[in-house]
C-alpha cells in the first residue's frame, strides 16, 4: 500500500512539473522577440555607410535582420516596379524616387532627403591627369561612367561633361559601368584611366586620387531620399528603420563615410 501511495505521489508530482514545464515555455515563448526581415534596395554608393548604419540600429533593435540588394537606383527602382519584396528604398537620386512615388508605390509620408554629396573625377595614383579637361590628351584611352540609363552617377557624370563641352569629344573613349563600385573598381584596377564617381567612393578607397571635383552648377543636385515601399510586409519596422536614419547616431556614420546631411 505504501509503495502505491509513493508511486501515486511521484506520478502527480511529474505530472506537475510536465505541466509547469510547457507553461513556463509557453510564457516564454510569447515574449521571445521575433525576428523580422527587412530587405533594403540601396543605391551602391551607401554600401558601406549602410552597412554601419544598420550595425547601429540592431543594436538597439536585435531582431531586425537586414537582406541588402545594392545596385544602381534606376534598377532597383525598376525592380521595385516590378513587384521585387522590399521594404525600404535608398536612391542615389530624386527621379528614381519621383517614379516610383508618381505610381503609388512608396509611402509618401515616409520620404525624407537623407544625404547629399559630391561629384569627382578619378585616376590611378600614378597618373599624371590634372583635370577634367585632361580627358581629351591621347594617354587617356578609356573613362569609366555609370551608364547614364540608369545609374544617378553616370547621369550627374554626363551632366558634367555636356557642360564643360567634353561628353561629344569623349564619347569614343567612354566605358559604360552598371554602378558606381563598377566605375571605382575599373580605375582601382587600371582597366580604366580615369572615371567619375562619388567623393564618398573616392574617400573609401586607397588606390585613386581625386583628380577634380565637379562644380555644383554643372549638374542637378545629388540628393539621396529614403522611404519605406507601400507594399513592405513589415511596414512598422521599416519606418522604424528610415526614422533612425535621421537620428545624431546616424548622421555622424554617414559624415564620417563622406556624406553631407540634407536640409530637408
Amino acid at each position: 500500500m505504501e509503495f502505491e501511495y509513493l508511486l501515486g505521489r511521484n506520478r502527480s508530482l511529474l505530472c506537475l512539473a510536465a505541466t509547469m514545464l510547457a507553461l513556463a515555455l509557453s510564457i516564454g515563448g510569447c515574449h521571445a522577440p521575433k525576428n523580422v526581415s527587412l530587405t533594403i534596395s540601396a543605391a551602391a554608393s551607401l554600401h558601406d555607410a549602410l552597412i554601419q548604419a544598420e550595425a547601429a540600429f540592431n543594436r538597439e533593435h536585435p531582431e531586425i535582420v537586414f537582406r541588402n540588394n545594392f545596385d544602381s537606383s534606376g534598377i532597383l527602382a525598376l525592380e521595385i516596379e516590378q513587384g521585387a519584396p522590399v521594404d525600404v528604398f535608398l536612391s542615389a537620386a530624386s527621379k528614381p524616387m519621383d517614379d516610383l512615388s508618381a505610381k503609388g508605390l512608396i509611402a509618401p509620408e515616409t520620404r525624407q532627403n537623407l544625404l547629399r554629396n559630391s561629384l569627382v573625377l578619378i585616376a590611378p595614383l600614378d597618373s599624371q591627369l590634372r583635370g577634367f579637361e585632361g580627358l581629351e590628351d591621347k594617354s587617356v584611352r578609356l573613362v569609366a561612367l555609370g551608364d547614364p540609363a540608369s545609374v544617378p552617377a553616370g547621369q550627374y557624370g554626363k551632366q558634367t561633361l555636356t557642360a564643360l563641352h567634353l561628353f561629344d569629344k569623349l564619347n569614343a573613349k567612354l566605358v559604360l559601368a552598371k554602378d558606381v563600385r563598377q566605375v571605382l573598381t575599373y580605375v582601382e584596377t587600371g582597366n580604366a584611366d580615369a572615371g567619375i564617381v562619388y567623393a564618398t567612393d573616392a574617400q573609401a578607397s586607397s588606390k585613386v586620387r581625386i583628380v577634380a571635383v565637379a562644380q555644383d552648377s554643372s549638374h542637378d543636385a545629388i540628393v539621396y531620399p529614403a522611404a519605406v515601399v507601400k507594399a513592405s510586409r513589415n511596414s512598422e519596422a521599416a519606418r522604424r528603420f528610415v526614422e533612425f536614419l535621421s537620428t545624431p547616431a546616424a548622421k555622424a556614420i554617414f559624415t564620417q563615410q563622406g556624406f553631407t546631411i540634407a536640409s530637408s
